[in-house]
């Protein structure tokens, strides 16, 4: 189910390392996957006027470094998983969940349209901000962990000559940094800013005001920002929030299951979000079909096999967080990235977790008489 009319285009690049690249592959969609990559090269960090500083390539650890190869903005990879799915899968557009009850044997659900179904099962992936979540485990206060950080990206007309290279610019002393990097539309690319300080009260969906909560937090900033900053009210797909995690105890409770962002969001400072959610979804489909569809034991299951994964994505996102905040008298030095404590981390973070193979398991074990329904979408 998905709140918009339709597929949402453009959206962040998002990438694909170990396990999920992994998972591409059982889906049979890595060719198509990779035809829909960005085709970044790799990537420059510059200075102020436009100097190569370091360079990270997508071949550099097995591709599974900085710049990942498969990396693919994140409207085109919901069009390769809709169109290889569309001819099984019931899809629904412009309507979301207002209402849901469980009980032992299945979960009613009303919708926003006024339309009432009975389901199996309920699996909410409908992001940081999930409605399903608030419905069925509390407020999001009580999940959503800000790291201090603001996000903000938008594609922009390719005046900058990028050719298959990422370039970004950080300016250290204020915790500020914006990057460009290029997508299949060889005439345009995508922008994006961070800001190391919290959005204050500016809501999630008011796009007047993050645009002058961006405007303001970026005045000032040198290299290309004043040229990307003058297309921010002509871009068709401008986003803004908060930096944060999802962190908690559950992401099951009777027939409702929480999935990717919604249940565990790692951050964009892990550069691991659609990884999770990937591995994630064929680990609970999997676990769910080898448990008889019992929801109980199949959402077990999948806690327990994703857990660790999704903990150690979680440290490097607030590790590289901390990495980005304005150095102060009293701030906590930041440890050894060097280390081999860190080498560690990055390898559970990246293929921490076992893929059981799920060919074998009959799809037929699903009751009958009774759909499953679709995951709820943002």
């Amino acid at each position: 189910m998905e709140r918009t009319p339709g597929l949402r285009p453009g959206g962040q690049a998002v990438d694909a390392r170990g396990v999920a690249k992994e998972v591409i592959g059982r889906m049979g969609l890595d060719a198509e996957v990779r035809a829909a990559c960005t085709d970044t090269a790799g990537a420059h960090t510059v200075d102020a006027d436009g100097k190569v500083l370091e360079t990270f390539r997508a071949d550099d650890d097995g591709g599974d470094g900085f710049i990942a190869d498969i990396e693919i903005l994140r409207g085109d990879l919901s069009q390769v998983l809709y169109d290889d799915t569309r001819d099984d899968v019931e899809y629904i557009f412009g309507d979301r969940i207002t209402e849901l009850a469980q009980d032992a044997d299945g979960v009613d659900v009303v919708f926003a349209g006024g339309g009432r179904r009975r389901f199996d099962l309920v699996v909410g992936a409908d992001g940081l901000y999930s409605e399903l979540r608030a419905m069925v485990f509390g407020p999001h206060e009580r999940f959503v962990r800000p790291l201090g950080h603001v996000l903000a990206f938008y594609s922009v007309p390719n005046e900058f000559a990028l050719d298959r290279w990422l370039l970004e610019y950080q300016d250290q002393e204020s915790g500020r940094s914006v990057l460009l990097r290029p997508i299949q539309d060889a005439t345009r690319a995508m922008a994006m800013f961070y800001s190391a300080s919290p959005a204050g009260d500016v809501g999630h969906r008011d796009v007047a005001a993050q645009k002058r909560l961006l405007r303001e937090r970026m005045a000032g900033l040198g290299w290309l920002a004043p040229d990307i900053l003058a297309h921010l009210d002509d871009t068709p797909d401008f986003y803004l929030d908060q930096v944060a995690q999802v962190v908690m105890e559950r992401w099951s409770s009777g027939r409702v299951g929480l999935l990717g962002d919604a249940a565990f969001s790692s951050s964009p400072m892990s550069g691991q979000g659609t990884g999770l959610a990937l591995v994630g979804a064929y680990l609970m489909a999997g676990e769910l079909a080898a448990a008889g569809w019992d929801a109980d034991a199949g959402f077990a299951r999948y806690e327990a096999r994703m857990r660790s994964f999704v903990e150690a994505n979680q440290e490097i996102g607030r590790l590289n967080a901390r990495s980005r905040q304005v150095p102060g008298p009293d701030a906590e030095p930041l440890p050894d990235f060097a280390g081999e404590w860190f080498t560690e981390l990055v390898g559970r973070a990246i293929n921490g977790v076992d893929l059981p193979d799920y060919a074998a398991v009959p799809d037929s074990a699903a009751p009958a008489g009774s759909p499953t329904s679709p995951p709820a979408g943002p």
